[in-house]
C-alpha cells in the first residue's frame, strides 16, 4: 500500500501562518461589527427618548424642563437645589414606573450644599440604574455610591453667556417650559439629546479629558478662565447622576466640538446679586461647558426634536455644530 508522506516542517509553519493571518483580519472585523451593535442600541435609547420628549409635550402642553430651581417653601436653600433633570421628568414616559415611583419631584434632589445630602424620599430612587440612560460601549455602571448614572444629556444650547443654564438658546435649561411650536428653526434642524462619556476620575499627573473635567471659581466661564483653571473634579464624576439636570450630568452645549481635545469645564455662581433678585434664586448655579463626548470611534450620536438620530463626526463643521443647538436662530442647516 502506498503511504501518503506527512506533512513537513515548513507546510506546517505555513499552514501556521495562514490561520493566524486569517485570525487577525477576522477579529477587527469582529470588533467593529460588536461596535456597529452598540452604536445602534445607542442610537434605539436616544430614539426612545426624543419620542418620551414628543409624549411628554403631548400630555403637558409643553416640554420638559432642563432643571429646576425654585424656592422650597419658606426655607433659605439656594433654589437651585432642586437640580431635577430632563431624565427624571420623563420617567413616566418611559416604561419606566420603578423610576418614576421611587422619585419625589416636588422636593428639592438636595437639602443642603453637601453633595451626597439627598432629601430622606429620594435615597432609593436616585440609586436605581436606568439601562435606557447608559451606552452600551461605555462601562454601563455607577460611578457614585449615591447616584444612578446617565450617558445621555439634554442640550441646552451653543454655550451663550459663560455657559449659563439660565434662558438659553437651547431647547432645555432651568425651568423650561418650551413648546415644539417654539422651535422656529425645525424639529429636524435642532438637537433634544447627545451623549456624555460616564467619568473615570485619576489622582496621577496624567489626565484623560474624555474622563474628567475641570472646575473654574469664576463664572460665568471665559476661554481664559477655563484655560487657567487649576482644579481637576474627581468627587463627582462625568455623568455620575441621571437626576440630576446640571452641566456635570443632565445638560450638555455645543461650545464645544464633539469629542473635544481639551478639557470640559464647569463654575458655580457665587455672587449675591442686587435687589429686588432673591440672593438664593441665583447662587450657586452651575455653569457649565460640556461637549458631546462617546466612545463610538468618529463621532457622536444626536436626537434631534423630531426624535430622529444621527450620528454626527467628529470633524463636523463648527458652524453646523452650533446651529443645531439652538431652537430660534434662523440658520438654515441641516444635520449632516
Amino acid at each position: 500500500m502506498h503511504r501518503r508522506p506527512a506533512f513537513t516542517l515548513i507546510e506546517l509553519l505555513v499552514v501556521i501562518a495562514i490561520i493566524a493571518t486569517l485570525a487577525a483580519l477576522m477579529l477587527p472585523a469582529i470588533g467593529a461589527a460588536r461596535e456597529s451593535s452598540r452604536r445602534g442600541h445607542c442610537m434605539n435609547n436616544m430614539h426612545q427618548l426624543g419620542i418620551a420628549v414628543q409624549n411628554f409635550a403631548d400630555a403637558r402642553k409643553q416640554l420638559p424642563p432642563g432643571s429646576i430651581a425654585k424656592q422650597f417653601g419658606t426655607s433659605n436653600l439656594p433654589w437651585t437645589l432642586y437640580r431635577w433633570s430632563t431624565l427624571a421628568h420623563l420617567t413616566p414616559f418611559l416604561e419606566e414606573s420603578n423610576a418614576y415611583n421611587s422619585l419625589d419631584l416636588t422636593v428639592p434632589l438636595y437639602q443642603s450644599l453637601t453633595p451626597t445630602d439627598i432629601t430622606p424620599q429620594n435615597i432609593a430612587g436616585v440609586k436605581l440604574l436606568v439601562p435606557l440612560f447608559l451606552c452600551p460601549s461605555d462601562q454601563g455602571a455607577p460611578v457614585s455610591t449615591f447616584f444612578g448614572p446617565t450617558n445621555y444629556a439634554a442640550c441646552a444650547g451653543s454655550g451663550m453667556s459663560g455657559g449659563t443654564p439660565i434662558n438659553t438658546d437651547g431647547i432645555f435649561y432651568v425651568n423650561s417650559k418650551l413648546r415644539l411650536s417654539q422651535v422656529t428653526d425645525g424639529t429636524s434642524k435642532t438637537a433634544l439629546f447627545s451623549e456624555s462619556i460616564l467619568g473615570v476620575p485619576t489622582l496621577g499627573p496624567k489626565r484623560d479629558v474624555r474622563y474628567e473635567y475641570k472646575f473654574s471659581f469664576q463664572s460665568p466661564l471665559t476661554d481664559a478662565y477655563c484655560s487657567m483653571a487649576l482644579q481637576w473634579n474627581v468627587t463627582d464624576p462625568r455623568g455620575f447622576a441621571w437626576v440630576n439636570g446640571e452641566y456635570r450630568c443632565g445638560l450638555y452645549n455645543h461650545y464645544y466640538p464633539p469629542n473635544h481635545t481639551l478639557h470640559d469645564c464647569v463654575g458655580a455662581y457665587q455672587l449675591i446679586p442686587p435687589p429686588p433678585i432673591p440672593a438664593e434664586s441665583v447662587r450657586y448655579t452651575p455653569y457649565g461647558w460640556r461637549a458631546a463626548r462617546s466612545l463610538h470611534p468618529g463621532g457622536v450620536n444626536l436626537t434631534l426634536a423630531d426624535a430622529s438620530v444621527r450620528f454626527i463626526n467628529d470633524d463636523v463643521e463648527p458652524a453646523i455644530w452650533t446651529a443645531l443647538s439652538t431652537r430660534a436662530g434662523n440658520e438654515n442647516v441641516d444635520a449632516p
